[in-house]
Formats: structure tokens, sequence, C-alpha cells
């Protein structure tokens, strides 16, 4: 029973095997040594522990301060099948097994029977502290309460000529609806998702945990509906990374005023872990922190599934906001030392450049040929070390998948200076050496999200992301098949300089997604003023670096505004920096193969016919644990590999 809900049954293999271990404990109260011979039981795809002395279960890949209860049903409710609380349930069970031990129980079971039978008259009965049982029969038992109403209600209806039992009686059954199989069994886990948290984690330590619940829940739903016939199984763990670091204590908490403490606090519990991230003190202990928890979970995993590694198990990692960037420095291995040095070869480079004395001219060689040198022996130290010591990889698996959600990522990237290049490829950001498929999910009005395709390719700004498909669309068109459209088909994009802007006015042509995007734009504005304000606190060098090489000769100013235009989707403004060349654009409204990018990136979620966007851009930012169509998305690319192989056997049966 969680969250003191109703009682919820294990499936059959795991009910058997924690039976088996019940049983072995023997009659009466187990011993002190015995409780500790009883190994806990595995249960709920590995997911969960069962001690089965205590009657309870724990999470066996993240800590939880309340145990789950656990109960070894035996008598229950007809028509909710919930069990009978385990005390009255064993006085009953001995009270039966006493009276009637020995007898025939009939061989089917009848639905007709639950009906009861009037006029007959209890054969047994049992008095408990606030009820008492009759049995009418080896199979009809019927539980009434002893409170004073039912004992009124209970006159007046047999008065009125109804039976005792169907007046107040609940009939209750020995044993529970289904029989219990050891073929109800879960599927082998083949793909492994990480899923980690973004910033506001301090403010609710088990939000992670709940949110991956949701996401594993409708994933579930989702697997049994559309891939039940597959060999893959996804199996989903949270990664808490937040909660054991001390950061600096409580020094930022000391500070803090007291007039509005709570939304203070509430800052300093989410917006303060991106102050955190872009602060050279603490970064590395972030970074560390989901790193090693990324690790531990995999090694932990591995060692419970000896043979997830052997069969090529797969591993994705989802990430939320802030969680997008680290992953992704983890992965890369990024560093603001990299920043750092590229600012020093730019001052060397504009030293050269100017005018200067013999003696300062003298001097730089000197330092020139000083660091020449030292450069050579870190290189042979290092080649030294190499040659002694292999140093470990950041992770302990190679990343199949990441999906970002809800990501400023792409800002971060544009902050630290990359540029649209004209590879076309995601190894422009991100290698796929270091992670096969990169795909970032966001919600038209969510305010932190950024898109990433501008950064790879500059004219994907004026390209629609890819809507996700609604998890109920029949024969949706598969997305590796959806061809690039532009936001704006009906205008050709224009050649003129970022003083010269023009503004384009909506024709009655415009695609439908350039009309819904354009309201709610202010709102979103806020959030993403927000996001770039608080990177900029604490990002230290950055300003110093981009104002000397973040905007190179062939980059104007138009970057912000690029990323701005991806996000929105749909930005009246539209500008390209001359010498730009044309669009590869045809009449259809498609993007010609030349100027695409291979693997699509973006990914947009379809908004809702009724929602507000004022309203959505609020909540949109937390919308995606719980969605349907989400959970569609991920499967569909965790189980590509395995659903084109079992196309390509039916076609070769065919």
């Amino acid at each position: 029973r969680e969250d003191r809900k109703t009682w919820k049954p294990f499936i059959g293999y795991d009910s058997l095997r924690i039976e088996l271990a019940y049983r072995s404990l023997g009659p009466g109260e187990p011993r002190e040594g015995e409780a500790a011979a009883v190994e806990p039981v595995c249960v709920r795809s590995g997911l969960y522990e069962v001690d089965v002395v205590n009657a309870e279960s724990y999470p066996v890949y993240w800590n939880q301060t309340e145990k789950i209860p656990v109960m070894r049903g035996q008598w229950f409710i007809d028509g909710t099948w919930q069990p009978l609380e385990e005390e009255e349930s064993n006085l009953i069970e001995q009270e039966h097994l006493n009276r009637f031990r020995g007898q025939q129980l009939q061989e089917s079971f009848d639905m007709e029977v639950s009906k009861p039978v009037d006029g007959k008259e209890a054969i047994h009965s049992l008095k408990l502290s606030r009820n008492h049982v009759d049995w009418h029969s080896v199979d009809e038992v019927y539980l009434y309460s002893d409170a004073t109403t039912s004992k009124i209600a209970r006159t007046v209806t047999q008065k009125l000529g109804f039976s005792k039992a169907s007046s107040s009686g609940t009939r209750l059954h020995r044993g529970y609806v289904e029989e219990a199989t050891l073929e109800d069994k879960p599927p082998q886990t083949s793909h492994i998702v990480f899923v980690v948290h973004g910033i506001g984690q301090k403010m609710d330590q088990g939000r992670i945990i709940k949110n991956t619940a949701m996401m594993r829940d409708t994933a579930r739903k989702i697997e049994e509906k559309y891939f039940s016939n597959l060999a893959t199984h996804v199996e989903f763990l949270p990664v808490e990374w937040r909660s054991k670091l001390t950061l600096d204590g409580d020094t930022v908490d000391s500070i803090t005023p007291d007039k509005v403490r709570g939304l203070r606090d509430m800052l300093n519990s989410s917006a303060m872990d991106i102050m955190y991230y872009t602060s050279p003190l603490y970064r590395d202990e972030l970074v560390k922190g989901l790193q090693q928890e990324l690790n531990r979970l995999y090694t932990l995993f591995c060692s419970r599934n000896p043979e997830f590694e052997e069969k090529g198990g797969k591993v994705s990692i989802v990430s939320h906001s802030l969680g997008c960037v680290i992953t992704y420095d983890i992965m890369t291995g990024w560093n603001p030392v990299r920043l750092y040095e590229q600012l020093l070869q730019k001052e060397e480079e504009e030293l050269e450049d100017r005018w200067m004395s013999y003696e300062e001219q003298r001097l730089l060689e000197e330092l020139y040929i000083t660091k020449q040198r030292l450069r050579e022996i870190e290189e042979r130290l290092h080649g030294l070390k190499a040659s002694t010591i292999s140093k470990p990889p950041v992770l302990k698996f190679k990343v199949e998948n990441f999906f970002c959600m809800g990501s400023p990522l792409a800002v971060f990237l544009a902050l630290r200076g990359i540029r649209p290049g004209n590879s076309g490829s995601q190894d422009h950001i991100l290698p796929r050496t270091i992670c096969n498929r990169l795909l970032n999910i966001f919600h038209p009005t969510d305010p932190v999200a950024y898109r990433l395709e501008p950064l790879i390719l500059k004219h994907y700004s004026n390209i629609s992301p890819v809507q996700i498909h609604w998890y109920n669309t029949a024969n949706p068109l598969p997305y590796d098949h959806m061809k690039p459209s532009f936001l704006n088909p009906t205008k050709e994009p224009t050649s003129v300089t970022d003083s010269e802007s023009v503004s384009t006015v909506p024709s009655p042509t415009t695609s439908p997604v350039m009309v819904r995007r354009h309201y709610g734009e202010s709102i979103t504005n806020i959030g993403k003023a927000s996001i770039l304000g608080a990177a900029s606190i604490g990002k230290g060098l950055g300003g110093m670096l981009f104002s000397r090489f973040g905007r190179s000769s062939t980059t104007t100013p138009q970057t912000l505004e690029t990323g701005k235009d991806g996000a929105e989707g749909g930005d009246d403004k539209k500008a390209t920096t001359v010498g730009t060349p044309p669009l590869p654009h045809s009449s259809s409204g498609f993007l010609e193969p030349t100027g695409r990018i291979r693997h699509r990136i973006d990914f947009e979620l379809r908004e809702g016919l009724v929602e507000s966007r004022y309203w959505s851009a609020v909540t949109s930012h937390t919308a995606y644990w719980s969605s349907l169509d989400i959970a569609l998305f991920l499967l569909t690319f965790m189980c590509k590999h395995d659903q084109e192989d079992t196309d390509k056997s039916n076609l070769d049966t065919i």
C-alpha cells in the first residue's frame, strides 16, 4: 500500500516468491537468527525488495524515508477485492480451518454464488471486536458490522422481508480473485533510462522519484498497447544528485533577508542551482555529484542483473531543465578552463598585431619560448602518466539516446561561443561517438526551453521543429520520414542587415503553426530573460571572454535573436546577415535535402486545444512527466532497432 491508498496486489511471480519466503519462517514469531537468515525478496521488476519478517517493502536504487507496508492477504471483500486487515483475517482463517477443514469445495467458482441465498441460516458464527462473521456454507461467508446504526438498519430491513445477508452483510472470499502463477512474470530489462532532475530538487527531495514513477507508469501503458510484441523492455531509474551536495552549507540562507521569506527560500532552492553551476567554485561539485550517482546506479543495476551487459543492454538518459546542461558537460568533458585557454590564445594574437618597443618584444618572445617549453614538459609528464595509469572513462556506459526536456542547453552553448556551422550533423554540438542520438523535447510555451537545431544550421531558426504525434494517432508518419517545413512558407527569406530588419506581415496563407505561436510571447520572454539573467550573474569569465572572441567577423549580434526565434518557433521578425547564402527553399514549403540536418533534434509537443497559453507558460515546464505523447515518443526511439528487426522478420515470413 503506497501513499496510504488502497492495497495493490503484487504480480503472480512476486506473490509466490514472497509466500515461499514467508513459509520458510515457520509458525510463530521469528527468532533473531531466523530473521537474518531470510533474504529480502526482489519484486516489481527488481526496483524494490520485500522484508518478509517486518512485512515492509523499500526501493533498491533510491532512498525513501517511509517504508511501504506489505500484507499477506487471505480474506477479501467481494467487489473491491481489498484484503481484510491482517489481525481479523488471521482470526477468521483460524476459525474457518477449525470448523471446515477437510470439507469439499465446489469444483469451479460460479459468480452466481456471490448472490446471497435468502432464508439460509448461518451454520457458524464468529464474534470480532467491532464485527461478526456468519458462515452460511463452507464458501458463503458474510461480515457484519456490530455498530448500533448497522443493527437498527438490519432489524428494519429484515422486518421488510429482506434476508440479513442481503441487507447489510459484506460477502467475503477466501483467496484472491486471480490465482498467482509463476508465468505472470516481468520481462528482462534490455534498456535502462536514467532520469535526471533539474533545479528545485532541494525544495522537494522526493520530486524526481514521483516524476520518474509517473513517467514509468505512462510508459508501461504505452508499452502494453503498442510494444507488447517486442523483446525490448525499458526500465526508468531516478537520478537524485542534489541532496548529497553540501555546496556553501547555509551561507546563502544566512544572508537572505527575512521579508517575503517564503518566496526567497523558494528562489534559493531553485534558481540558485543555476548560479551554483555557473560558479567556478561549485560547478565541479555539481558535475561530480551527478557523475558519481549515474555510475553508482549503473554498477548497482549490473550487479543485480548480470545478463544485462552480456546481452548488449542499452542505456539512455532523460534529463530535465538544468540537468540537461550538467549531463551534456559530463558526456563531452566540457570545462570553463577551455574558455580560459582560448582567451589567452586570443590575447597573444592581439599582442602580435600591435606596435611595441624592442624591450617589450624581447620579453614577449622570452615568455613565448618559456610557455612552449612548459607545454612540452606537461605533454611528456602526461605521456608518462598515461603509460602507467589508464584513466577510467567519465561514465561507465555508452549513452544510446540523450533526451532533453524543457532544456536551456542551447543558450548555455550559445554563451560559450558555439556558432552554427554547415555540416548539418549532430557532431557539431555532440559527437555521435559519445552519444548515438540527441533529441530535444519541449512544450511550445515552456519559458525555459530553447531550440538546438539553429546552432547546427542557422537557417533552421526559420524551420519548424518536428511535431510530436499524439499517442492515439492512427498510423502516424515515422519521424525519420517527416520533411522539414518552413515556419512561413509563403515568404522567401530575405538577405538584409540587422539594422534594416523588416517585419513580416502575416498573410491568409500563413502556416497555422505561426499563428498559434504568436500568442503568449511576452510571458515566455519573461522566463527566458530570467534564465539569461541567472546564467549571466555567475558566469565569471563569460563577459570578458565573449566580448573578445565570442563574436567572430562572420557573426552578427543576431545570435541571441536566432536562439529566441528558435524557441518561439515563429517570431514576426526574421533577419539574416549579408552574404548568407539563400536557403534551399522549394515552392512546396519544404526544405531541399541539401540544407537539411541528417537527424532532426528539436521535437515539439502539440498544444492542447483548450489550454490557456499564459497558464501553460507557468505549468508547461513540469508537464512532461505524465505525458502519454512523450512516453510513446521515448519508447519509439528506444525500441526502434527492435521494431525494425521485427518488421523485417515479418516481411521475410510473408
